[in-house]
């Protein structure tokens, strides 16, 4: 399996391409929460006439790793005072979305790739809005899947951060192994069905998912912080954007996505009928027609 080190974390990525001639752009896809790279290879399979596909794993999500793995030997380099700082540096990073931004952005430089089309999903599509604004130029354009802002409320919040909690600490390897465990688990994120591997693929995402890493971006994707930047964020935005929300989400609202995509011209707005939290997998039919329009247009 391909990896290559983000910032002293070693990352899995792979290439989808169909065999041509032609040079294509490249589209990068970025999972959600606890998810990996794997949900969006459907999606990518789809858009291989005209792109070729990057999917990586998120630090600490799916196959990559959730610690750096230079200070583990930062004894050994000691000596060089630029590796030793780089050595701190990495051992700083932090589970803020702004700190996925810029593994994203060391990822394509580590990868030699200037300019390229988002697809983006939940939380990651939050950690590309801040990738939009930060490096405007290295976007064609972009897709935000599931995506909005939402205001802050104390109670709810810690009622969800507790809540969240207790759902990553309580998670046994055997939990996927239970008939019906992956179809239980995924009920609150779908309105339509998907295929049964699907969800099984994400229940193993998720139980595999590395603890730290998991329980921070709880905290740092539904938070005071982002309820407060995020509609600057959004108002910002210079690169052409769509954003797909499914009409049945209660992860994130459709509605949260209205909200979202009335801050800026730069954003046009899809709700797909009948979907929830995975409208490319509930109806993939529909979720591509909209993104080749806009692809297109």
């Amino acid at each position: 399996m391909p990896y290559i080190n983000v910032r002293g974390v070693e990352h899995y990525y792979e290439w989808m391409k169909k065999p041509s001639d032609l040079v294509k752009p490249v589209m990068v896809f970025i999972h959600g929460w606890a998810g990996s790279s794997r949900y969006w290879r459907s999606t990518a399979e789809a858009l291989l006439d005209q792109f070729d596909c990057l999917l990586y794993d998120m630090r600490g999500f799916g196959r990559s790793h959730g610690k750096p793995t230079i200070v583990q030997t930062a004894e050994s380099v000691v000596e060089s005072q630029s590796t030793q700082e780089k050595a701190e540096a990495i051992a700083e990073l932090s589970y803020e979305l702004t700190e996925y931004a810029e593994d994203l952005t060391a990822l394509l430089d580590g990868l030699q790739l200037q300019r390229v089309y988002i697809n983006a999903h939940s939380m990651g599509a939050s950690v590309a809005t801040l990738f939009f604004n930060r490096y405007p130029e290295r976007v064609e354009k972009g897709i935000l899947t599931c995506s909005g802002i939402f205001e802050y409320d104390e109670k709810a919040f810690a009622a969800f951060y507790k809540f969240g909690g207790l759902v990553v600490k309580f998670r046994p390897k055997w939990l996927g192994k239970i008939p019906l465990a992956d179809r239980m688990f995924m009920a609150r994120f779908l309105h339509s069905p998907i295929p049964k591997s699907e969800r099984q693929a994400f229940l193993e995402d998720f139980i595999n998912a590395d603890y730290d890493a998991a329980i921070g971006t709880i905290f740092t994707s539904v938070s005071k912080e982002q309820a407060e930047t995020m509609p600057g964020e959004f108002a910002r935005l210079t690169v052409p954007t769509l954003l797909i929300a499914g009409e049945y989400d209660i992860i994130i609202p459709a509605e949260l996505g209205k909200k979202a995509a009335a801050l800026s011209d730069k954003v046009e707005l899809t709700i797909i009928p009948n979907t929830a939290h995975f409208p490319m997998l509930e109806d993939p039919e529909t979720y591509l027609t909209r993104v080749k329009e806009f692809l297109h247009n």
